[in-house]
């Protein structure tokens, strides 16, 4: 199976983020084999800035992204999203790679479940 999350929200203000990593996190727990993809676009980009510093007690989207490389997946980083951002590979989560408009069309084309958030 290959499972495609698609990221769209910024790291923190609303919990989408967050809750898409909790599921990939879980699915790389209970389902090892599954194949789980990660991509990163519109605001979602700034999710793979390394060196977040977050209070204690709060979750760490960097963390959470490390984690889910870590267990196998794939983080993708919608290349046109970084560059209106201002953001260079450089500056992002070690495992995390640029991507394109071609590559997620066909990661959609190629995974069994697609979840947007």
């Amino acid at each position: 199976m290959k499972l495609l999350l698609i990221i769209n929200d910024a790291p923190y203000g609303t919990e989408k983020a967050y809750n898409a990593l909790r599921i990939a996190n879980q699915t790389n727990k209970d389902y090892p084999d599954t194949e789980v993809n990660i991509f990163l676009m519109a605001d979602a980009v700034s999710c793979a800035i390394a060196n977040q510093l977050t209070p204690n007690g709060f979750y760490n989207i960097e963390r959470m992204l490390k984690f889910s490389l870590n267990k196998g997946a794939n983080i993708k980083l919608c290349g046109s999203c970084m560059d209106a951002r201002g953001l260079k590979l450089d500056y992002m989560v070690e495992g995390a790679t640029r991507s394109t408009m071609a590559e997620l069309t066909r990661l959609i084309i190629e995974s069994t479940q697609v979840l947007t958030f």
